[in-house]
C-alpha cells in the first residue's frame, strides 16, 4: 500500500523539513562548542544536544497542533554563543553550568505566568541589549578568520563554498558550508591515520548532571542567558509570526519552553525558545497559499528535529576531532548575520552609542570580576552608563 500526502499538505510538509534541516545543520556547531566552553566533555555536550532536539521537537509538535498555526522551537543559539565568549575565563565547573540552565528554565517559565517580568525585559533598551549580543558574538564571529591562519588548507575550501552559496543559494549555505566542512574533515582524517576514531562515541547518549548551584554561575550565565534568549530569540520570534498574520500564544509558549529547559538541562541542554529567523520557513508562503495548513509545516519540523537528534553523537565526534578550529568556524559563519544586525541594531542611535560601546567592549572583553562573566558585568555598565546619560539630557533640555 502506497502512502501518500493528503492534496495540498505536501508543500507545508516540505516546508517544516526545509525549516528543520536549515535550523539544525546551521547552528548545531555553536551549540556544541558553548556547551564545551562551560566544562561539558565530549558525551556530556552530545547528550545537551540530544535532549534539546528532542525537546523542543516535541515541543513544536505539541504546540503546532493545539493551536493550528506554525510555531517553530530552537535552541537558543545567541545563548550556546555567550557561553563560548565565556571561555577560559569560566571556572565554575560543569555541575555549575548546568544548575544556571535550571534557573533559566525557571525563569522562562515565570515570564509566561507573570507578564509583569517579560515587560521588565522589554523595558530594556534595545541599543543596549543589541550591544551585549554582539558582544558576545564576537569571539564565534573572529574563529573563520582564526581558522585561515590555524589550518589554511581546509578553511579556505568551507569559506569558498559559503560565500559562492551565499551569493547563488542563500538559504543553504551554512549547510553546504557544513556539507564542505565535514567531508575536509573526513579527508584530513583519512590522511592523517584517523586517530582517536576508534575511541570515539558515535552513537547518541543521553548523560545526566547532577546541578551545583553556585552565585556567580547564576548571576553570571543565567542571568544574561536568559536576557538573550528572551531579547534576541522569543520577542523576535513572536514578531516573525505575528508578521504572518499568526498570534503567538505567548503564556503557553513560555510554558512549554521553560518546562523544557527544565527538563533538558539535567542532560546538558543550556535553553529552549521560539525560533526566530527559521520561523519564517515554516509560516511563510513557501509553506503553502492556504494560511490554515501551514501549521503542518510546524508538525514537519517537529518530526524532522526527532530524526535529527540522532546524528548528535557523530556531529560532537566530529566536532572534537576537527583540526584548527573548523567546525566552530562554520558557526562563526552562521552568526554573521545576526552580528551584524546586532552592531545596527547597537549603533545606529547617536545618543546611545556611548552606553552601547561599554556594553559592547565589556561583554566582548571576556573578563570577569568576582567570578561573573563579562556579559552580565557589560549589560551593567550599559543600564548605568544609560541611566546617567538621559539623565544628564533631561537636567540640560530643562535648564
Amino acid at each position: 500500500m502506497t502512502i501518500t500526502a493528503q492534496p495540498g499538505l505536501q508543500q507545508p510538509i516540505v516546508a517544516g523539513i526545509v525549516t528543520a534541516l536549515v535550523g539544525f545543520t546551521s547552528s548545531f556547531a555553536v551549540v556544541t562548542a558553548g556547551l564545551r566552553a562551560v566544562g561539558a566533555s565530549d558525551v556530556q555536550a552530545a547528550s545537551g544536544l540530544l535532549a534539546l532536539t528532542v525537546v523542543f521537537g516535541v515541543g513544536i509538535i505539541v504546540l503546532s497542533v493545539r493551536t493550528r498555526a506554525p510555531i517553530t522551537l530552537a535552541w537558543s543559539t545567541p545563548g550556546a554563543a555567550m557561553l563560548v565568549s565565556m571561555g577560559a575565563s569560566y571556572e565554575a565547573g560543569w555541575q555549575a553550568a548546568v544548575g544556571a540552565f535550571l534557573v533559566v528554565g525557571v525563569l522562562i517559565l515565570v515570564t509566561g505566568l507573570v507578564p509583569a517580568l517579560g515587560d521588565l525585559i522589554s523595558r530594556i533598551p534595545t541599543p543596549i541589549a543589541q550591544a551585549m549580543l554582539a558582544g558576545v558574538l564576537l569571539t564565534l564571529c573572529l574563529a573563520p578568520m582564526h581558522s585561515l591562519v590555524d589550518a589554511p588548507a581546509l578553511a579556505i575550501p568551507v569559506l569558498a563554498v559559503w560565500l559562492v552559496a551565499t551569493r547563488w543559494l542563500t538559504r543553504w549555505a551554512l549547510p553546504l558550508a557544513l556539507v564542505t566542512a565535514l567531508v575536509v574533515i573526513g579527508i584530513h582524517l583519512a590522511v592523517d591515520g584517523g586517530d582517536g576514531l576508534s575511541s570515539a562515541n558515535w552513537f547518541p547518549t543521553l548523560s545526566v548532571t547532577v546541578p551545583s548551584f553556585d552565585v556567580a554561575a547564576i548571576i553570571g550565565i543565567a542571568v544574561p542567558l536568559f536576557i538573550v534568549t528572551m531579547a534576541s530569540q522569543n520577542i523576535p520570534g513572536v514578531a516573525v509570526l505575528n508578521s504572518f498574520g499568526y498570534v503567538t500564544p505567548w503564556r503557553a509558549a513560555m510554558s512549554v519552553t521553560g518546562v523544557g529547559t527544565l527538563v533538558a538541562a539535567p542532560f546538558g541542554g543550556h535553553a529552549i525558545n521560539l525560533a526566530a529567523l527559521s520561523a519564517a520557513l515554516a509560516a511563510g508562503e513557501e509553506a503553502g497559499p492556504d494560511r490554515g495548513r501551514r501549521w503542518v509545516a510546524g508538525v514537519s519540523a517537529g518530526v524532522t528535529y526527532l530524526v535529527l537528534a540522532g546524528l548528535s553523537g557523530v556531529l560532537v565526534t566530529i566536532a572534537t576531532l576537527a583540526p584548527g578550529g573548523l567546525v566552530e568556524a562554520v558557526a562563526g559563519l552562521a552568526l554573521l548575520g545576526t552580528f551584524a544586525s546586532a552592531i545596527v541594531g547597537a549603533f545606529t542611535a547617536v545618543q546611545t552609542r556611548v552606553p552601547a560601546t561599554l556594553t559592547f567592549v565589556a561583554a566582548a572583553s571576556g573578563v570577569t570580576f568576582f567570578g561573573i562573566g563579562g556579559a552580565f558585568w557589560g549589560l551593567v555598565i550599559g543600564l548605568v552608563a544609560y541611566g546617567v546619560l538621559r539623565a544628564g539630557r533631561s537636567n540640560t533640555d530643562a535648564a
